[in-house]
């Protein structure tokens, strides 16, 4: 929404401002269409050649966390503890019960009763390693905390890539409307012979190309690049709060204890109050304790 929003204001203030200053829209909108193409072209197929096709399919679908936001939100949280909850309380009292939810989370009635966090594969996949590791007896804390803390930077860089890539894009779009605008230099140079009104036209097309290549790289590009990383960035301390989770088990703190490392850990707008946590691990354990 507020992507939404931010996209109007920026048209309405530029062109808005422009046309409340005596400014004409006809020369721009006449040399719109070919400035487009030659920048806009220019920097997608710049794209293209610097990555290769999953890259641009990974990208293209993280433009849509400029509009969407983070992926995780205030629930998500409070079910993730819960979760973590249930399996760290099962580690320790029934741990030949805990293999059956870890090697098939799909089937578990552990998991299903969070249907969002089984669909994500890495969220799935960090938590059931982690577990299978503990059970192998490879449980020194600080060697699977390396180790995840590892695993987790590869996740991060490889999410990354987004950002990364749209900021490449937006470095660029300057200097590409530069090229336009040499090039209809270039074209004027040729009509040089023609009357000053029509030369005067030709230089205005011209230095469209410079404003529409300052304007798509400030604007839009480069504000596109920094939402997808910060929203990366937010998402990915949901699987940091995994982390520290099972490793404060790993220590062998309380229960309790290892589950509010987890919610100290939670973004600031995104961590659940200490009471409403409590209150769904309360019910929790009323649940376990009836269904046993």
């Amino acid at each position: 929404m507020f992507g939404i929003i931010g996209i109007v204001i920026v048209f309405v203030m530029v062109f808005g401002g422009y046309i409340l200053a005596g400014g004409k829209l006809g020369p721009i909108m006449k040399s719109l269409p070919f400035e487009m193409m030659m920048i806009g072209g220019a920097a997608t197929g710049a794209f293209v050649i610097s990555n290769d096709s999953h890259d641009i399919k990974h990208t293209l679908g993280d433009i849509a966390k400029v509009f969407k936001g983070s992926k995780w939100h205030k629930q998500d949280y409070q079910d993730l503890l819960c979760l973590l909850f249930e399996l760290v309380r099962m580690s320790r009292q029934n741990a030949v019960g805990l293999e059956e939810h870890i090697e098939g989370p799909e089937n578990s009635d552990i998991f299903t009763k969070y249907p969002k966090i089984l669909a994500d594969k890495a969220a799935v996949e960090l938590i059931c390693d982690t577990l299978r590791s503990a059970s192998l007896n490879y449980d020194d804390p600080i060697q699977v905390e390396e180790i995840l803390e590892k695993r987790l930077d590869s996740q991060l860089h490889h999410n990354a890539h987004s950002g990364h890539a749209l900021q490449s894009m937006a470095d660029a779009l300057p200097a590409l409307g530069i090229v336009a605008a040499v090039l209809g230099v270039i074209k004027t140079m040729g009509s040089i012979d023609q009357p000053p009104e029509i030369l005067g036209k030709m230089i205005g097309g011209a230095l469209v190309g410079t404003f529409l290549g300052v304007f798509l790289a400030y604007a839009f590009i480069g504000p596109f690049a920094s939402r997808v990383s910060g929203v990366v960035e937010q998402d990915h301390q949901f699987y940091k709060i995994i982390r520290e989770v099972l490793v404060a088990n790993l220590h062998n703190h309380a229960i309790n204890l290892c589950i509010e490392v987890g919610r100290q850990n939670a973004p600031s707008g995104m961590r659940p109050s200490f009471n409403d946590l409590d209150e769904a691990l309360k019910g929790l354990k009323q649940g376990l304790q009836a269904a046993a």
